[in-house]
């Protein structure tokens, strides 16, 4: 199955396998070729030391939306694994289970990486990080 087969088969399955989308509550809004979003609501139990939501929970959205917009682009037996992972943190987010949404697309998919950019907002569209990626490409022996 190509990456983007195999996502929507994970995705569409009733028990899907232990993951980190189950641990931090995200849920797959669309997968696309080359675009992804997925969604979390912020909850108390993702506070950092000052009371708001840990930059580690925007961090991993948006590894996932940029890994995963990249992984809908590959071809059956092609992986992937994150090189680099740059985050720009806007605002903070209460912890008071709103709901933050991310977004990932590809800027350029090669034989040996990858590049994807993503961005989360809020419900009311407001910006609350975004990031960019390189991806490496693990072609089949």
């Amino acid at each position: 199955m190509t990456g983007l087969e195999v996502l929507r088969y994970m995705t569409g399955l009733p028990e899907r396998p232990p993951n980190i989308a189950q641990l931090v509550g995200m849920e797959v809004e669309s997968l696309e070729e080359g675009h992804v979003r997925f969604s979390l609501n912020a909850r108390p139990d993702m506070t950092n030391p000052i009371g708001s939501l840990h930059g580690g929970i925007c961090a991993t959205l948006l590894d996932s939306v940029m890994g995963c917009a990249v992984h809908t682009t590959l071809g059956p037996g092609v992986g992937y694994g994150t090189l680099e992972l740059k985050v720009n943190y806007i605002r903070s987010v209460p912890t008071d289970g709103r709901r933050i949404i991310g977004r990932g697309k590809t800027i350029h998919v090669g034989r040996r990486t990858a590049t994807a950019e993503g961005e989360i907002r809020d419900e009311r569209d407001k910006l609350i990080a975004h990031g960019t990626t390189t991806c490496i490409i693990h072609q089949p022996a």
